[in-house]
């Protein structure tokens, strides 16, 4: 055993759910429940990164992506401005925005260059089906 070896540091993971129409969301297993089982694979399998899956849901069903006032993506951004959150794992890109991620919450926030806007983009993004990886922070810079 490798008694050098550093601690894991553990990062809590928001997973965000968001489907644009209500249909289907009735249904025993919906879209939202299909988009948070796969999210939830991704993190067991970077559990040896310490990633753990936040109790916490953040389901959008029946909310476009083209507008902020959806209740779930409110308080994903309340609990990463408090802190609470270090990586948001999504299905696909256009559950969180139907534009660019990192323009969508700063400007949701009225933040501009304020200081809380780097911790906001040193929050991790992972989607979890389209190629590449925004490790660097929800722009993906």
């Amino acid at each position: 055993m490798d008694t050098n070896a550093r601690p894991v540091r553990r990062l809590r993971c928001a997973i965000y759910t968001r489907k644009s129409s209500e249909e289907g969301l009735d249904m025993e297993f919906n879209s939202l429940d299909a988009q948070r089982e796969a999210c939830e694979s991704y993190i067991v399998s970077q559990r040896s990164e310490g990633w753990v899956a936040t109790r916490e849901r953040y389901d959008d069903g029946g909310f476009s992506g083209g507008t902020l006032e959806r209740p779930a993506l409110k308080q994903l951004l309340i609990d990463i401005e408090d802190g609470l959150v270090d990586v948001i794992v999504v299905y696909k890109i256009d559950r969180l925005a139907a534009h660019r991620p990192d323009q969508l919450i700063l400007s949701a926030l009225g933040l501009g260059d304020d200081p809380l806007a780097a911790q906001l983009l040193n929050t991790a993004f992972r989607k979890i089906k389209q190629p590449g990886d925004h490790a660097d922070g929800l722009g993906g810079r």
